[in-house]
């Protein structure tokens, strides 16, 4: 069966692509579908479907909180934890050199320096960092050179080399995005690494930073040192805990919510390596990304692409290490409540959308004959899982165990139709104590922001009561968007996501 499906993918390479792109809609579809038809023709199955999936929910809620924990704790440590002192020990230390590429559209200069300053704080020093600004020409000539000229007149001799490079418009070929902007932005490097004859390709690394991250001043240091004590570091992609804090204060309460839990997944997901796959801020040998050509043009979300293409092309050798150090990056934010929302759900949306990797991942998963076939297995399923579960999991949860009664009568007066509502209940409620869990774990983890007035601080836990409207309008509702314009061929555009200086 495995050899015909590759073998049917090469004959058909369009449409079996297609096929691939239709099945995470049509799965969520069915999933989410099942409880309402199925309550009528087949509700006994209904039912104990949904009680297996309200365990499996409990045990991916379990295993999420103590991860956050986990990851909390260490976040901690690390960010104090002084890695000049261990990165001294590499007597080559200093030819290191970190690459970060931004890429950028409009985004208000105040964005950049702000970036900016956060890498010339670095304990590593900025004469071993390469800011390049990927700029879009499509942004226009006079954004584009008023934002140079201040960023060279702030920053002109801070940084080992500050570059601007300038994706042309309408390339043949390419989707507007991140991905095609940011390919363009590393080939250019090559060429200035080729320049200077002090760099060394092997002794550096290539980051992809959103322009309005702050990097933590430690995360350098700990990247340089996790870079050097490794012996596989070719074959490494480091992830560092995305968390939304820069202006959580200053959004409205409920795109709050999302961002406050959105979070602290991120910080969870660091401990849990099953799981693991760069997102977006990361980091890999500029070896690496060099051997595989860097970012791929043709896509929208690159973060999850470039680890499956980084993974096949050295045959499964390919692994995400974390990097226990909080990136620190803007929620989705806008004049007013509804273009805050219009942000946040257009935001989650193009995430979503990273579903669009899975037609990728999918057939090079059977075309593949060289990375082990049980690890390939294992990683590809959970990537699957998240991404097609993505829109199901609310519905179910949340309705779910509602239906069978509701739809059907004769069942609602059987002992299954009359427990089911309160099995479902009680397991739910077990999994609330990792709700708590992951709140306690958010209120630690901000920072504190003066000017909030004190009501708010006393209330800030309790806005987790709006997690389920939240859950729908931030998860369920674009991810099953984004799964339907793809089942549909409807491709997503790329659209930036406004950023507030």
């Amino acid at each position: 069966m495995f050899f015909l499906i590759a073998k049917l993918i090469k004959k058909y390479p369009e449409r079996s692509q297609r096929l691939f792109e239709i099945l995470p809609g049509f799965t969520s579809w069915s999933l989410i579908l099942f409880p309402v038809w199925g309550s009528v023709f087949w509700p006994i199955g209904v039912a104990y479907f949904i009680i297996a999936f309200n365990v499996y929910w409990l045990y991916r809620s379990i295993t999420l909180s103590v991860a956050a924990v986990m990851s909390y704790y260490r976040i901690k440590a690390w960010e104090k934890y002084d890695w000049m002192g261990d990165v001294r020990g590499f007597a080559d230390w200093k030819e290191v050199k970190h690459v970060i590429v931004m890429p950028t559209y409009k985004e208000p200069g105040e964005i950049l320096v702000r970036t900016l300053d956060a890498l010339k704080k670095q304990t590593i020093g900025a004469k071993q960092i390469v800011p390049v600004i990927a700029m879009e020409e499509r942004a226009g000539k006079e954004i584009n050179e008023t934002r140079v000229k201040m960023l060279k007149e702030k920053f002109g001799d801070d940084f080992a080399g500050l570059f601007f490079t300038y994706h042309p418009a309408n390339l043949a070929g390419e989707v507007v995005g991140k991905s095609s902007n940011a390919a363009w932005a590393g080939k250019e490097l090559r060429k200035e690494v080729a320049r200077h004859k002090d760099w060394s390709m092997d002794k550096m690394t290539i980051s992809s930073v959103d322009c309005d991250v702050a990097l933590h001043h430690n995360h350098l240091a700990a990247l340089t040192y996790q870079f050097l004590d490794d012996p596989h570091r070719y074959r490494k992609i480091w992830q560092g805990a995305i968390v939304f804090y820069n202006n959580i204060e200053r959004i409205p309460w409920p795109m709050r919510v999302f961002n406050r839990m959105s979070s602290v997944i991120n910080m969870a997901q660091l401990s849990r390596p099953d799981r693991l796959i760069n997102f977006s801020t990361y980091s890999l040998s500029l070896r690496l990304m060099d051997d595989i050509d860097y970012w791929d043009t043709d896509v929208i979300p690159e973060d999850y692409r470039i680890f499956f293409k980084t993974y096949f092309a050295t045959k499964g050798e390919v692994e995400v290490e974390p990097l226990f150090i909080s990136v620190s990056a803007d929620a989705a934010e806008a004049e007013g409540f509804w273009s805050t929302y219009t942000n946040t759900y257009e935001q989650v949306k193009r995430w979503a959308w990273g579903a669009s990797d899975d037609a990728y991942i999918i057939k090079k998963y059977f075309l593949d004959t060289e990375a082990p076939f049980w690890d390939k297995t294992i990683r590809v399923f959970k990537v699957i899982e998240d991404h097609f579960m993505w829109p199901v999991n609310w519905f179910i949860v949340t309705l779910g165990a509602n239906m069978p009664p509701l739809l059907n009568e004769t069942f609602s007066r059987t002992v299954m139709g009359k427990t089911l509502p309160q099995v479902s209940s009680a397991i739910l409620t077990i999994s609330l104590v990792s709700l708590v869990t992951m709140v306690l774990i958010d209120i630690k983890a901000r920072p504190k922001v003066d000017g909030v007035p004190l009501i708010r601080r006393l209330l800030s836990p309790f806005e987790f009561v709006l997690l389920p409207v939240v859950g729908f309008f931030f998860s369920a509702l674009p991810g099953l968007d984004a799964h339907t314009r793809l089942m549909m061929g409807k491709y997503l555009e790329y659209r930036v996501t406004e950023k507030k200086a």
